[in-house]
C-alpha cells in the first residue's frame, strides 16, 4: 500500500535515502548512520506534511514560517542540492575542510564560528548582544590613532574606524607580529594537513596555487568578511543598523543575507538596512529631473546578481567594482583578494550575500547608468550555498554566473532552473577548465534556460578588462531598459521568507512597534494640517506664550522695571498656559506616549526608529537641494532684511511629538507654581522621565524649541533633574556645543566625531538646538575629569542680518549655548565670515567672565586639498570686519573697548585653535565615499578636544545641578 501522497517525487525519496545511507559506514559507526537515516526520514515526513497541506514547493509556503519549519526548509534545500549532485559527488563524512561541504556539517561550522568568536573576543556577546551605546563610549583608545595588536582588538578597531567614516576600516592587519606559538594548535595542524594532502581537483580556484606565499600569518589572522559577519552576529539590531549606515557612507558593499550555519538559519537583514537613505538624480520620462531622497529599502530597481559556480579565474568582486566605477575613479566597494587588508581564507563568511547600489548624479560623464540599480554578490560556490543562490534567482533581473567548468554536476544544478524567468549570463575563461565539456553542456543548457550564444561571455585576459566591463555595462543597461523584474529590499524580504530565510524585522517587539507607528501615520494626510489640528499646543497659543515669557525674562535685566507691566505680562502668560492646560492631548500624541512608555526597552527603540521613517514618508515632498545651496542663497537673503521665515518648510518629525509633551508639561508646571492647580492633580509629571529614557538610548532631545527659538525652562529643568536621578553618582558633565553657518556640515562633523544621531541631509537646516549624551568609560572618567559629555548641536546662524527679531533670537541662542559650554566648535564657511550673532554672543559673555575653549572649523565644500593657513592668516580669520566690530560694540554698549575675537575668545591663533577640514566627499555624490582626509582631520579635532578637556583647558566641568542653574540664568 502506498502511504505517500501521489505528488511526492520518487526521485526525492530515493535522494534522501541515498544521501544518508551511501556510502555505508563501518559497523562501528552504525549508530551514527542510523541517527542520520532517522533525521533524513524526519525531513522527508515534514515535507510530506507540507505537500498534504497543499504546498507543492517550499516557495509557496506562507511567509509566517515558524522557526522549526525554517530550519527544516534550510535542511531540505541542502538535501535538494545533494540530490542534484547525483553520481558526480558522493556524500562523505570527514573533517569538513572542503569548502563545498561547509553547509553539510553544522557541527564543524559550530566549531569554526565559536573559534572565530573566541579569537575576536566576541563569545561573551552571544546572549547579551553588543549594543550601540557600548560601542560609543569614550575611553583611552578614543584619544589615539591606534592600530590593533591582538585579534581581540579587531572588532573595536573596525567600529571606531567605521564611526569615523574611515575608508581603512576593513584593514585587519596588526602592528605587532604574534608569536608563532600563539596560533591555535588545531588550526596549525589543519593547515599542515591541507598543505600535505592538497589535491588540485578539489574546490579551489586554479590561480590559488600561486598564493601559497600568502598563507595565514600572525599579523593578518582574520579575513575582513569574517570579521564583519562575526561582529554582526554579536551585535543587537540597532548596532547592526548603525554599522550598515556607516558602511554605506564609506561606499562599502552591505551584507544582505548573513550566514549562521551553527544555528541552522541565515538572516535577511531588512531592519538593519532601513536606516540607509540615499539621494540621487531622478530623471522622469518627461519633464525636468530633480534630486530624490529615499530609503534604499523602499526603492524598486533592476537587480543583478553575480555568483561563482565551482571555480572561476575571474574575480566577481573586482568585476563588480569596475562596473560601478567610471573613468579614472576606482572604488573598492566589494572587498576582494587583491586588497592588502587581510588575505586569510574565509572561515564563516561563505554564504554571505552582499548588496550595493548605483545611483546617478545627473552628470553623463560620471554616470555609468541613467537610473538606480542594485548589484548582489554571493560569497562562495553556489553549490555549497544552494538556498542563497535560489533566493538570488527569484529576486534578480539577471544572474551572471562566473565559472571555468560546467560538468554533469553543474548541468544538473542549472537544469533545475528550467522554470525560472530570470535571465542568465555565463562568464568563462578560455584558458581554464575543459573547453569541449563546457561547450557540450552549454549547448544543452541554452534551450533549458531560454538563452542564446550572446549570453555566453568569454573574458580573454586582463588586457581586455576595460572593453569587457563596457560590454557587461551594456548588457545591464539593455536588461534594465527592457521589461524586467524590479524589486525593492522589502520585496526581497518576502521572497526570503518563502524560502525559509529568517528576516530580522519579524521579531515581536519590532512588529508591535511598527503597528503602533502605522496607527499614527495613517491619519497624517498633510503635515501642516496635522501640526495645526493635532499638535495644537505648538500653535498660536504656544508661540504667544513663548513671546510673553521672553519679554518677562528681559525685564529681569532692566533696572527698576515697571511693576504694572510685569503684572500684566504675568497675567497674560498664565491665561495662555491655562488655555493650553485645558486641552487634551490628541489621539496621535496619546498613541506616541504609549509607544515610548512600553515596558520593553527594545520595543521603545523600535518604535522611535519606525516613527522617524514613517514621518519622513508622510511629510510633504519638496525639491531636494544640496547643502551648498544654502551658502549660495545666503548673500541674497542677508543685508537688512529680517529672516523671519524659514528658507524651507520644517518637516514633521519625532521632535514635534516630544515638543507637544514638553508644552503639556510646561503649562501644567506653570499653573502649579502659580497655585492655580494642586500638585496632586498633575497628569504629566512623568513626561521628563520618559524623555530621559530616550536620551539615554541615543535619541537627541530638543533643548531650544525650534519653532520659537526659545527655551522651555521648566521642561528642560525637568529633563536635567531626571537625568541627574538616572546617572546617580556619575553626573559630572562636560558640555560641548556646535554653532555656525548652515550648510557647513556641523551635524555631520559631530556625528562623525562621536557616532551621534543629529539630523542631517534635510532640505532645511535643523532649527533650535538638540542635545545628546555620550558616556565616558568608568576606567577613563577619572583621567578625563567627567563622567559624560553632553553634546549640543544648534541650528544654523544665517549671517548678514544684524537687526530684527530673528537676529535677536539667534543672538540669544548663541549666548545660551556658549554660556552652557565648556568647549565650543564654531563651524564657518569657506567665505571665512563670522555671523554677527556669534560676535554679539562673545561680547555678552565677556561681561560674565565665562571663557569656554573655542575651536574654529573652516570646512571645504569642494573637492581638493585645503592647505593649512600660516599663523598670520590664522589671526586674520578671527578678526571680523571693522564695521561689524564697531556695530557690535555699539549695540552691546562696549564703546571703544572692543577687541578682536582672537583676544576675546582666549585663542592663540598660532596654535591649533583653527582647523581647515577637507571636503567631505571623495568624488561626486551620490557614488562618492567619504574622503580619508576628512576622516583623519575630524579624528585630530576630536583628539584635540578630548586633550583640552583632560588637561583642564576648558572651563571648569559642571555637574547637572550647576547646569540647571545656568539654564535658568541664561
Amino acid at each position: 500500500m502506498n502511504i505517500l501522497p501521489r505528488n511526492i517525487p520518487v526521485a526525492r525519496v530515493l535522494g534522501y535515502m541515498y544521501t544518508v545511507l551511501w556510502p555505508f559506514p563501518a559497523w562501528d559507526s552504525l549508530s551514527v548512520s542510523l541517527g542520520l537515516w532517522t533525521q533524513g526520514l524526519q525531513l522527508l515526513w515534514i515535507e510530506v506534511e507540507l505537500l498534504v497541506k497543499g504546498h507543492s514547493d517550499l516557495g509557496e509556503v506562507t511567509p509566517e514560517i515558524k522557526a522549526s519549519e525554517r530550519e527544516t526548509a534550510v535542511a531540505i534545500a541542502d538535501l535538494e542540492w545533494r540530490e542534484m549532485e547525483g553520481d558526480d559527488c558522493g556524500f562523505h563524512y570527514g573533517d569538513g575542510t572542503n569548502e563545498a561541504q561547509d553547509n553539510d556539517f553544522p557541527t564543524v561550522e559550530r566549531s569554526r564560528l565559536q573559534e572565530m568568536l573566541s579569537l575576536l573576543g566576541l563569545e561573551t556577546y552571544q546572549v547579551q548582544k553588543l549594543s550601540l551605546q557600548d560601542s560609543l563610549q569614550i575611553s583611552f583608545d578614543s584619544m589615539k590613532n591606534w592600530a590593533p595588536q591582538l585579534p581581540k582588538d579587531l572588532p573595536w578597531h573596525f567600529l571606531r574606524k567605521l564611526q569615523a567614516l574611515n575608508s581603512e576600516a576593513r584593514n585587519t592587519t596588526m602592528v605587532l607580529d604574534l608569536p608563532l606559538d600563539t596560533r591555535p594548535a588545531e588550526k596549525e595542524s589543519q593547515m599542515e594537513e591541507e598543505m600535505m594532502y592538497w589535491d588540485p581537483a578539489e574546490d579551489i580556484a586554479a590561480d590559488d596555487i600561486y598564493s601559497f606565499s600568502e598563507l595565514p600569518t600572525p599579523d593578518t589572522p582574520v579575513n575582513p568578511l569574517d570579521l564583519l559577519c562575526a561582529l554582526l552576529l554579536s551585535a543587537d539590531s540597532f548596532l547592526q543598523q548603525e554599522v550598515m549606515l556607516k558602511m554605506s557612507l564609506c561606499q562599502f558593499a552591505l551584507p544582505l543575507v548573513l550566514p549562521d550555519s551553527e544555528n541552522h538559519y541565515h538572516t535577511f537583514l531588512l531592519w538593519a538596512l532601513r536606516g540607509v537613505v540615499r539621494t540621487w538624480w531622478s530623471q522622469p520620462p518627461r519633464g525636468l529631473g530633480s534630486f530624490r531622497e529615499d530609503s534604499v529599502v523602499l526603492s524598486r530597481v533592476p537587480t543583478f546578481a553575480f555568483v561563482r559556480m565551482d571555480v572561476s579565474s575571474n574575480s566577481k568582486s573586482q568585476l563588480l567594482n569596475a562596473i560601478l566605477s567610471l573613468g579614472c575613479w576606482q572604488w573598492d566597494c566589494f572587498w576582494h583578494r587583491d586588497l592588502n587588508l587581510g588575505t586569510n581564507p574565509r572561515e564563516i563568511a561563505d554564504g554571505l550575500v552582499e548588496i550595493s547600489w548605483f545611483f546617478p548624479s545627473g552628470r553623463e560623464d560620471l554616470d555609468a547608468f541613467p537610473e538606480p540599480m542594485a548589484f548582489l554578490n554571493l560569497r562562495g560556490d553556489i553549490g555549497s550555498h544552494w538556498l542563497q543562490f535560489k533566493f538570488l534567482t527569484e529576486v534578480s533581473s539577471a544572474v551572471f554566473i562566473l565559472t571555468d567548468n560546467i560538468s554533469k554536476k553543474e548541468y544538473k544544478l542549472l537544469y533545475s532552473l528550467k522554470e525560472s524567468t530570470t535571465k542568465y549570463y555565463f562568464i568563462l575563461s578560455p584558458y581554464r577548465g575543459k573547453r569541449n565539456t563546457n561547450l557540450r553542456f552549454l549547448n544543452r543548457l541554452i534551450p533549458v534556460l531560454k538563452i542564446d550564444h550572446s549570453h555566453v561571455l568569454v573574458k580573454v585576459s586582463s588586457t581586455d578588462s576595460e572593453s569587457f566591463v563596457k560590454r557587461i555595462r551594456a548588457i545591464v543597461g539593455s536588461v534594465a531598459r527592457s521589461p524586467c523584474r524590479r524589486v525593492s529590499v522589502e520585496d526581497m524580504a518576502h521572497a526570503a521568507r518563502k524560502l525559509g530565510l529568517r528576516v530580522d524585522e519579524d521579531c515581536e517587539d519590532c512588529q508591535k512597534a511598527k503597528d503602533r507607528m502605522e496607527r499614527i501615520t495613517r491619519k497624517i494626510k498633510d503635515a501642516d494640517a496635522y501640526r495645526r489640528d493635532e499638535l495644537r499646543l505648538q500653535g498660536d497659543t504656544g508661540r504667544k506664550a513663548a513671546q510673553v515669557e521672553r519679554e518677562f525674562c528681559q525685564l529681569q535685566w532692566t533696572p527698576d522695571p515697571p511693576e504694572k507691566h510685569r503684572a500684566e505680562l504675568r497675567r497674560r502668560f498664565l491665561e495662555l498656559r491655562m488655555q493650553q492646560n485645558g486641552q487634551e492631548p490628541a489621539l496621535g500624541v496619546q498613541e506616541f506616549i504609549a509607544g515610548i512608555s512600553s515596558p520593553s526597552p527594545g520595543e521603545r527603540q523600535y518604535f522611535l526608529r519606525w516613527m522617524e521613517w514613517g514621518l519622513a514618508r508622510v511629510g510633504q515632498p519638496w525639491l531636494r537641494q544640496p547643502s551648498e545651496t544654502l551658502l549660495t542663497l545666503r548673500p541674497k537673503l542677508g543685508g537688512t532684511s529680517d529672516l523671519s521665515e524659514p528658507l524651507w518648510p520644517e518637516p514633521l518629525g519625532v521632535e514635534h511629538f516630544l515638543r507637544e509633551m514638553g508644552q503639556l508639561y510646561e503649562a501644567e508646571s506653570c499653573l502649579v507654581e502659580a497655585g492655580r492647580l494642586p500638585a496632586s492633580q498633575r497628569r504629566f509629571a512623568h513626561f521628563p522621565g520618559l524623555a530621559v529614557e530616550l536620551l539615554l538610548t541615543g535619541l537627541p532631545l530638543e533643548l531650544v524649541d525650534g519653532g520659537t527659538l526659545s527655551v522651555p525652562v521648566r521642561w528642560v529643568t525637568g529633563l536635567l533633574k531626571e537625568l541627574h536621578i538616572h546617572l546617580d553618582r556619575r553626573s559630572r558633565l562636560v558640555v560641548l556645543s556646535s554653532l555656525g553657518v548652515p550648510g557647513t556640515g556641523k551635524s555631520t562633523l559631530l556625528n562623525t566625531m562621536f557616532g551621534l544621531r543629529f539630523a542631517t541631509g534635510r532640505s532645511c537646516s535643523p532649527r533650535g538646538a538638540f542635545m545628546q549624551l555620550i558616556t565616558v568609560a568608568e576606567g577613563f572618567s577619572q583621567d578625563l575629569g567627567c563622567d559624560h559629555i553632553l553634546v549640543i548641536d544648534s541650528g544654523g546662524l544665517v549671517g548678514g542680518a544684524s537687526a530684527g527679531d530673528r537676529f535677536e533670537l539667534e543672538v540669544s541662542l548663541a549666548t545660551l549655548l556658549l554660556g552652557l559650554s565648556n568647549v565650543t566648535v564654531v563651524s564657518l564657511a569657506e567665505t571665512k565670515d563670522i555671523p554677527p550673532a556669534i560676535v554679539h554672543a562673545f561680547l555678552r559673555l565677556e561681561k560674565t567672565g565665562h571663557m569656554p575653549n573655542y575651536q574654529f572649523v573652516y570646512q571645504s565644500l569642494h573637492d581638493g586639498a585645503v592647505p593649512s593657513p600660516k599663523p598670520r592668516d590664522r589671526r586674520q580669520l578671527l578678526d571680523p570686519p571693522s564695521d561689524l566690530s564697531r556695530a557690535a560694540a555699539q549695540m552691546e554698549k562696549q564703546g571703544g573697548g572692543f577687541r578682536t575675537l582672537a583676544g576675546l575668545a582666549f585663542c592663540d591663533p598660532e596654535r591649533q585653535h583653527i582647523w581647515h577640514i577637507p571636503a567631505l566627499w571623495h568624488g561626486a555624490p551620490p557614488m562618492a565615499a567619504v574622503s580619508l582626509g576628512y576622516s583623519e582631520a575630524i579624528f585630530e579635532l576630536k583628539r584635540c578636544l578630548l586633550e583640552n578637556i583632560r588637561n583642564g583647558l576648558s572651563n571648569q566641568n559642571k555637574n547637572i545641578q550647576q547646569l540647571i542653574e545656568l539654564v535658568r540664568r541664561l
